[in-house]
């Protein structure tokens, strides 16, 4: 799974037949290490996303929606200065390198024309956007570098910027069948196939040197002395030969509905997964990294709020198996009572200094008909009836603590399902604001001071509440929340009388509300909704259980956590949730 030199040529052919002569109307950057160029062409608006982050790094169009910061990156300051109205006027590969050259035709200060690059460097860790010149010398760069970090060369304003180096490997492009016979000739014979092409020729991924060997052999993982060498020499110069005519499949490969790999040629060694082609490189990356994307700046963004959601989960946790085993001990309650009426019952026949006393069991009588006998302790400092009186309070004293243990270990269960309610919103936050949102529903259930560096400015940012949009087949609105406050605002806010309520069945799951405006919902509207509600629960698998009640029917108990509520009166239904349906009819 990489984005390889073969992958960036297929996206810079789609962009160089879409987007040059484009204009850059406005310049984005949602994240610190991704860039969004919304350009206009004579084909319509196009949004370019050049990410060049450690994990994900890639170039190409998009449809998916970013949230901007309120404070725009200097990084971001620099380009709107020099790029917005610039035109796209050429794309360049370096070599077949990960590397793309974005030429712009744009005015100076003194309104001349001049030229501009924008530099993408899209190489897994190494990756970076440089911002230079017509000479290619550095105006900016998103990660800077000096000789003390990189002693092959240094990346920072006013330097000359040079290419890295390639090493040893060699451009496949650069092959002919004639080079590849004899590189293939001095090859160790007991070396996979596909290793050996890695490590010998630059841009290729592991995904694409399987394929090759695949193709060559009908096995990924055949040594290459076991690969026919006119067999390998030919499949591998058809994938270079497609990537010089630009003759590129974009192709999905899919487990399920879970992307597992990509490419720019189908990857049919793949055998028992789906193959889907895609007609458009942006739209295969949009499938492919989206959600990825999401849950590693959720992951990224929310780490404060893990932690403390753990250490809360495991300190309710602890609290309540001590509060248990407390409660277990109050059971011998009961005995302590017996205890002391035995000792009432038998006064007469103690005294004090007695250290116990062995007494007849008037509860218990074995198979002889005797009464059982009980050892009871004794303090000898106390008289026989001080002795009673002491078993009476520990009674008395167990008979309290059982109830107020009982009312704790309650409280505690709903503060941990609390906890849990908040660890799926976290699964279901898309946005900056979402966890905004999460922090201050913390914030406001009391866990403000365990979060570092929340303030009341924070809170200010989660005053607009936002929530998800779907629309049936059948044309109703159905509102889905994210987080509790969401919930909230949906349940107790936005719905009226006649709205439908849906929850999944007894666990943490979104509030969804199925808006009627005074008509009755037809099945499918029902089916839908409750599908809804069952997707964006913790509940799994299939014929997933879905409340559903009229919204009148639904109520907050005073003084209850965000979120929390009660109904009785309510129908369930089971349904199996379809995500690449339900996603169709999102509509924000």
């Amino acid at each position: 799974m990489a984005f390889d030199a073969g992958m960036l040529a297929c996206t810079l052919s789609e962009i160089k037949k879409a987007a040059l002569g484009a204009r850059i109307e406005k310049v984005y950057q949602p994240e610190k290490d991704e860039l969004i160029l919304q350009m206009r062409s004579f084909e319509g608006g196009k949004r370019l996303l050049i990410n060049a982050g450690s994990n994900n790094p890639r170039i190409g169009f998009t449809s998916a929606t970013r949230e901007n910061p309120q404070n725009p990156p200097m990084f971001c300051m620099l380009l709107r200065k020099y790029l917005q109205g610039a035109k796209l006027v050429s794309i360049t590969q370096a070599d077949f390198d990960r590397i793309a050259f974005l030429e712009f035709e744009t005015r100076d200060e003194m309104g001349f024309l001049c030229t501009r690059f924008l530099i993408a460097e899209l190489m897994g860790k190494y990756s970076n956007l440089i911002f230079a010149d017509g000479d290619k010398k550095i105006i900016s760069a998103l990660k800077t570098a000096d000789f003390s970090l990189d002693s092959h060369r240094q990346l920072i304003a006013g330097g000359a910027y040079s290419l890295p180096s390639l090493g040893d490997k060699i451009s496949p492009l650069s092959v002919n069948k004639e080079k590849l016979a004899s590189i293939l000739e001095d090859a160790p014979s007991g070396l996979e196939g596909a290793k050996f092409l890695v490590r010998s020729f630059a841009g290729l991924s592991s995904s694409v040197a399987r394929e090759i060997v695949y193709r060559a052999s009908g096995d990924t993982d055949t040594a290459v002395g076991d690969i026919p060498p006119q067999k390998l020499t030919d499949e591998f110069l058809a994938v270079t030969e497609r990537i010089k005519k630009e003759n590129f499949s974009p192709c999905l490969v899919l487990d399920g509905s879970a992307p597992v790999e990509y490419s720019f040629i189908p990857l049919t060694h793949y055998t028992s997964m789906e193959l889907r082609a895609f007609e458009s490189a942006g739209a295969l990356l949009d499938t492919f990294f989206d959600t990825r994307d999401k849950e590693m700046r959720v992951k990224q963004r929310a780490s404060d709020i893990l932690r403390l959601l753990t250490n809360a989960e495991t300190r309710i946790r602890k609290k309540l198996d001590l509060q248990s085993a407390e409660l277990e001990e109050c059971a011998k309650g009961e005995i302590y009572k017996k205890y002391g009426d035995l000792i009432t019952a038998n006064i007469y026949r103690l005294s004090r200094g007695d250290r116990f006393a062995l007494l007849d069991d008037y509860e218990s009588m074995n198979e002889d008909g005797e009464f059982e006998q009980v050892k009871i302790e004794l303090d000898s400092r106390l008289s026989p009836s001080a002795n009673a009186q002491r078993y009476y309070k520990k009674y008395n004293k167990s008979k309290t603590a059982r109830t107020e243990l009982t009312n704790q270990i309650r409280l505690g269960q709903e503060e941990l399902e609390y906890i849990y309610t908040v660890f799926d919103a976290l699964t279901h936050a898309e946005t900056p604001t979402d966890l905004a949102e999460i922090r201050d529903e913390l914030y406001r259930a009391g866990y403000a001071s365990k979060m570092k560096g929340y303030n009341e400015r924070d809170r200010k940012k989660a005053n607009n509440i936002s929530y998800m949009q779907f629309v049936t087949d059948d044309g109703m609105t159905v509102l889905c929340g994210k987080n509790n406050l969401q919930n909230d605002h949906i349940t107790h806010k936005l719905a009226a009388k006649t709205d439908y309520w849906f929850h999944a069945k007894q666990t943490a799951g979104s509030h969804v509300l199925l808006i009627t405006g005074g008509n009755e919902p037809t099945d499918r509207d029902f089916t839908q909704a409750a599908e809804i509600a069952a997707l964006y629960s913790k509940a799994e698998g299939q014929n997933i259980g879905v409340d559903y009640t009229l919204a009148k029917n639904v109520k907050k108990p005073a003084g209850g956590k965000p979120g929390l509520v009660i109904y009785h009166t309510n129908y369930t239904a089971y349904v199996t949730p379809n995500a690449e349906k339900i996603s169709s009819l999102r509509r924000k």
